[in-house]
């Protein structure tokens, strides 16, 4: 047991970093193990629709700073992303299609990236492709109805900001985790795993202490004569 954990020597860190047919032979395996996951249980689709918001800060503060600017941007920002995830707006992609619930939209199945200003893009995950790209025009698509209807009201955003769908049709659609994320994880925790038993524990013999062995060999040595 002290063996067991204690600590490798210098010798064999150095030893295991020369093995190169260890990181080469490693790394095909960790990498074969991963495509064997990716293809046996694959990652869900990932489509996604984007929509081009404009704040039209010279128009909406023509002479103020660019503190100023800034705040508001950030505030109609959140504004927007409130919008986004509301419950309404949620509450409608989930009677547009019956196969979904409202919590699985909000458990990870519908996820938003946006930039302050340009183009925000609005992501939809599922097994199926073609409902993964109707959650994400669909969703797309209400966020731009709600802006146009709460531009300019008190409670809403500032009657500057426009939005429009810039793609709509023909949504990419691909795997949310590619093949190659896949590939390389594996290969580096085979590696890691790989090294920790080669350091830990070795197939050598450990060496007896030495007394043990004098007396081994004075034993010996007796029954001879």
């Amino acid at each position: 047991m002290t063996w067991l954990f204690s600590p490798p020597s210098i010798d064999d860190v150095i030893r295991l970093l020369k093995a190169w047919r260890f990181w080469s032979v490693g790394a095909l395996i960790g990498a074969l193990i991963g495509a064997g996951i990716y293809y046996v249980a694959p990652p869900p689709y990932r489509a996604h629709a984007t929509v081009l918001v404009d704040f039209n800060m010279e128009q909406a503060w023509p002479q103020e700073t660019d503190r100023q600017q800034f705040y508001y941007l950030e505030r109609e920002t959140r504004k927007l992303e409130e919008i986004a995830l509301s419950d309404s707006v949620i509450e409608v992609i989930a009677e547009s299609d019956k196969a979904v619930t409202t919590q699985e939209l909000r458990n990870g199945k519908l996820s938003l990236s946006q930039p302050a200003e340009g183009g925000w893009h609005f992501y939809a995950d599922d097994q199926d492709p073609e409902r993964a790209a109707a959650l994400a025009s669909t969703w797309s698509q209400i966020f731009v109805e709600q802006v146009r209807q709460q531009a300019g009201t008190s409670e809403g955003i500032n009657s500057f900001i426009e939005a429009t769908r810039t793609q709509a049709a023909q949504l990419p659609r691909d795997r949310s985790i590619p093949l190659s994320t896949y590939l390389f994880v594996s290969a580096v925790v085979f590696l890691a795993f790989g090294s920790f038993l080669v350091l830990f524990f070795s197939l050598t013999p450990t060496p007896l202490p030495s007394g043990e062995g004098r007396r081994g060999e004075g034993k010996g040595d007796g029954g001879d004569g």
